[in-house]
């Protein structure tokens, strides 16, 4: 039977919205219009130290990085935190975190990519609901009226999602409810063995990457596969796997025949071309929260319960 999960309360206008950057660099111009945005909303805003601030690749040192986020965690008057922007770098400060605070007033952690590294610890070791969603660049795609920032503006608020999407001819019809665990494929593979591994069974995983050689995609694949993480899973969600790459000798597959191949053998329902991807199609999902999945022939649904 799943463990209960810690729900983060709910922003209401007056909240504080804490902007961070615990990974890659990210120029603080880009943050602006997620800024106006978040105050339309009715929120404050309050920008963290890493915010435009750069060391080679990274948003600051590991430990700039680290004191910026613990300082967001700890500070009783922020609300939610919403990263910025992935890239990585994330993994590198996990385990330097102090959740002691944190533990005693919840609050929503907001991200994707390499801040699946967050959810998964949030997840396995807090039992901590936390929002895979749009990040501060996504606000330039579209404002406050793109509806995938919008979908994590209702989820901050309290709303319950329900999606739908079109069906996909490498489905796998069925019914599924189980809790919602999964993010980037690459931090999904690196955390394994870590305590931020996730346990999937019962669970309904989601997956979607970027930018990867369709080798690497298979071989993270397998990874999951001979770790245990499809064997048992209520369903699985495939989002979008973009800007693939492929090497001189061609690899042979498409990413569904990829993915499609490693899962055949397997029961459960399964969804591909799920909105959730690097791209502007991102809706927000809360991490832990439990969903019923259904897989028709006419259309897809994910329900938060």
């Amino acid at each position: 039977m799943a463990k209960a999960i810690i729900t983060p309360p709910y922003l209401r206008k007056g909240a504080t919205v804490g902007i961070v950057c615990p990974a890659g660099y990210m120029p603080a111009a880009k943050t602006l219009t997620c800024q106006q945005t978040l105050q339309s909303w009715g929120f404050q805003v309050k920008l963290g130290k890493t915010v435009g601030h750069q060391h080679f690749y990274f948003s600051g040192t590991d430990e700039e990085r680290l004191q910026d986020l613990q300082a967001m965690m700890d500070d009783p008057t922020v609300d939610a935190i919403l990263c910025g922007r992935g890239g990585y770098g994330t993994s590198r400060i996990i385990d330097q975190l102090n959740w002691k605070k944190f533990r005693q007033h919840p609050k929503w952690i907001i991200g994707f990519s390499d801040i699946t590294v967050l959810h998964s610890f949030l997840f396995t070791k807090l039992r901590t609901a936390s929002l895979h969603a749009p990040m501060a660049n996504a606000f330039n795609d579209g404002g406050a009226h793109d509806e995938y920032v919008q979908s994590l503006r209702k989820a901050l608020t309290g709303k319950k999602a329900n999606y739908t999407c079109a069906v996909h001819a490498c489905n796998k019809p069925g019914k599924a409810t189980g809790q919602l665990v999964g993010g980037n494929l690459s931090l999904i593979a690196h955390q394994i063995g870590t305590p931020s591994d996730v346990d999937t069974k019962g669970k309904i995983l989601f997956l979607e990457d970027v930018g990867e050689y369709l080798y690497n995609v298979d071989r993270m694949l397998l990874q999951l596969d001979r770790a245990g993480k499809l064997k048992g899973l209520a369903g699985l969600i495939i989002g979008g796997f973009t800007d693939n790459k492929d090497t001189t000798t061609p690899f042979g597959n498409t990413i569904d025949e990829i993915i499609a191949h490693r899962i055949a053998a397997y029961n459960f329902p399964v969804c591909f071309g799920f909105p959730v991807s690097h791209e502007k199609e991102n809706v927000a999902l809360k991490v832990g929260a439990t969903f019923s999945l259904q897989v028709g022939k006419q259309k897809v649904m994910l329900k938060e319960l």
